[in-house]
């Protein structure tokens, strides 16, 4: 009996010994890349295809990150010519006792001036200027209350989750000296997840690319040449000539606030590869520094470069063995070859290509004469046989398939051929009755 309790303690020890080990066994595995971050995300842009991810549902302070979706509605009226570049702004007192702070990033505006609305943008983009983003919240929603409507909205209609903007700077409420939007909390601030801002990016660069125009710019002088002229710096730092510069880096916004902590939405081009990086709350050695950010966002870009390449999977003109062919009816042939309208490349993981297995969705399996070169028939995309963290948007994962279509024309038959046709199929289903009727009787 002693030796029996003696072995059942041994064994409830080891057991507990073991499962103690496993938090950082799957701790180790999902952050392959040790991002020391509160959130990170590594996303190829042309897909939105997910190729790593740290804590990214978890929701948190976004700081000056919020001006994408600034950046974006302004874009938006842009297009829709509801605004325009040269359009002048009168400066309303509320932005104008904003960009006074000087402890917050500002360009100070005067109370009785009068700016261009690209002006502003390019202030708020380069320079993260606190006013002049509440300046273009006016100008696009009447006032900032009714611009953080907006961009609620347009967060749901972009297929967001995980989000709530308060204003339209990213400031903890507590800095707009109580002329916060009404309905929101004097402490409140903006949060997202990091796959939402990831998103928003995603959607950013994808309707609006002429976005990283602006962002990619180092420094400009804000009004150069007159006497309200100051020099910004663009505090993405990882742009060229900047103090962390990176190969390739052109966009997108940093934030910081205490609550927050130092973010980062990032995206860099190289060998026809781009990819779009989140940062949360990033650091470096458990302290959150100006740098941590940039140094956070390297590991993952240095990552995906490294790591992955453009690759060809399947060529023009692929078939599989289990779909050579559709159906014609009514046609001169009966049937009509199929295959892939173009290539099927990818952002994929070096050595990785057998790892990917085309599946093929075959929409319409009949056609009916005529039928037109290249009519899609259906569409092919790849299986990735590994771990898939999948895709941020329904959209970019139709980035990743290719049409089938069909080979060639397919005309109809003349009414004789039809005819003909109809009365074989006649005898031919008639003599099928017959013969299961005899052999219904045996």
């Amino acid at each position: 009996m002693k030796t029996s309790y003696k072995s059942f303690i041994i064994s409830i020890v080891a057991m507990f010994l073991f499962m103690a080990t496993l938090p950082q066994n799957i701790k180790a595995e999902e952050d392959v890349l040790n991002i020391e971050a509160d959130a990170a995300i590594l996303v190829e842009a042309e897909t939105g295809k997910i190729l790593y991810q740290k804590n990214i549902d978890a929701v948190l302070g976004i700081a000056s990150m919020t001006k994408m979706m600034t950046e974006y509605l302004l874009l938006e009226a842009i297009h829709e010519g509801r605004v325009k570049w040269d359009q002048e702004y009168a400066v309303s007192e509320y932005v104008y006792q904003i960009s006074q702070k000087r402890d917050l990033s500002n360009v100070p505006l005067r109370k009785d001036g009068k700016y261009t609305v690209r002006e502003l943008y390019e202030a708020m983009a380069i320079y993260s200027a606190n006013g002049a983003t509440v300046a273009i919240a006016e100008i696009v929603g009447g006032s900032e209350a009714n611009f953080v409507k907006m961009m609620n909205e347009k967060a749901q209609e972009l297929g967001l989750k995980d989000y709530k903007f308060v204003n339209a700077t990213g400031l903890n409420n507590k800095d707009l000296g109580g002329l916060h939007p009404a309905g929101s909390g004097d402490n409140e601030e903006n949060v997202m997840s990091a796959r939402a801002v990831a998103t928003l990016a995603y959607h950013l660069y994808h309707e609006f690319p002429e976005i990283l125009e602006t962002a990619s710019i180092p420094r400009k002088y804000f009004r150069e040449g007159t006497d309200d002229q100051i020099k910004m710096d663009n505090w993405n730092w990882m742009l060229p000539g900047l103090i962390a510069a990176y190969e390739g880096v052109d966009g997108i916004k940093t934030g910081y606030t205490e609550f927050a902590g130092y973010c980062f939405t990032g995206t860099a081009e190289r060998n026809g590869m781009r990819f779009i990086t989140v940062v949360m709350n990033a650091k470096t050695n458990g302290k959150g520094t100006y740098l941590s950010r940039f140094e956070q966002t390297r590991k993952m870009l240095d990552y995906a470069f490294s790591n992955y390449t453009v690759q060809k999977l399947y060529p023009k003109g692929y078939t599989t063995k289990k779909h050579k062919t559709v159906i014609v009816k009514k046609g001169k042939e009966k049937e009509v070859a199929i295959a892939t309208k173009q290539p099927l490349s990818l952002v994929i993981k070096r050595g990785e290509e057998k790892k990917y297995k085309p599946v093929v969705v075959i929409e319409k399996e009949t056609l009916t004469a005529p039928v037109k070169k290249g009519q899609k028939v259906g569409y092919m995309y790849v299986k990735y046989e590994g771990t898939d963290y999948g895709y941020l948007t329904k959209e970019g994962e139709k980035a990743a398939q290719v049409d089938i279509v069909t080979k060639r024309a397919v005309e109809k038959a003349n009414g004789f051929i039809l005819a003909l046709r109809a009365i074989g199929e006649l005898f031919s289903d008639i003599w099928s009755g017959a013969s299961n009727a005899i052999k219904g009787l045996f």
